[in-house]
């Protein structure tokens, strides 16, 4: 479970943010602050995995915030969401290592796309003890490659739900069969199949042929990384 604090002054955005997160698989609200000032107290306190930040608070503001937390070396990641939509404010937050930039007003896709991208990250960054720069290269780029790239997809299937299958095989460690992919990623069966055949014969995923008793040998299919 990944704990979430929130740090936003406005009540009613702090809800709306809470609600998002927790529709998410895999996501817990620890905590809601209202301000910086009172943020870095909880954060220090419970100890998140992940803050969502607000910029323009009374008492401390997001940039300040940030700031602090980098500069007493707090270990926590960061998403920020806000209004701000000026360059300086945009650079000043990346170069301090937040994870991603979320301008309001903003969509539950564009949060869920954020979270799982995360999550994925997390994944991948935990799941060995040393990094190649193969490794370190697939964490930081993988997710930009799917997302620009124009895929050329056979007829019948779509970039969205290639999109979704890739995110939720990313996120597994064990291979997997058509049944239990489509069951998780809410498709039919007969669909998951063409999608990973597909991913399969272009090369994304691996198919692990598994042979057991009496019947048929059961395909099931992981990732390269």
């Amino acid at each position: 479970m990944i704990r979430v604090l929130l740090i936003e002054d406005d009540p009613m955005v702090q809800e709306v943010n809470r609600q998002f997160i927790e529709r998410i698989e895999g996501f817990k609200i620890v905590g809601i602050a209202g301000n910086g000032y009172e943020g870095i107290k909880m954060i220090k306190k419970l100890k998140p995995d992940l803050i969502f930040i607000d910029i323009f608070m009374p008492a401390q503001d997001g940039l300040e915030t940030i700031h602090q937390i980098r500069k007493e070396a707090i270990t926590v990641d960061i998403i920020t969401i806000t209004a701000a939509t000026d360059m300086e404010t945009i650079r000043n937050v990346l170069q301090n290592g937040a994870f991603d930039y979320i301008m309001k007003p903003f969509k539950f896709e564009r949060i869920k796309k954020s979270l799982e991208n995360y999550r994925s990250f997390r994944n991948q960054l935990h799941s060995k003890a040393n990094l190649t720069q193969q490794d370190l290269d697939q964490i930081r780029f993988e997710k930009e490659d799917y997302e620009s790239s124009n895929l050329e997809l056979p007829k019948g299937l779509n970039e969205v739900t290639f999109k979704k299958i890739m995110n939720y095989l990313n996120d597994q460690k064990l291979p997997l069969s058509a049944e239990e992919v489509a069951e998780k990623v809410g498709l039919a069966r007969v669909t998951a199949r063409r999608y990973l055949d597909y991913l399969a014969k272009s090369g994304h995923i691996f198919i692990d042929i598994q042979y057991g008793g009496v019947g048929r040998p059961i395909n099931r299919y992981i990732t390269k990384g």
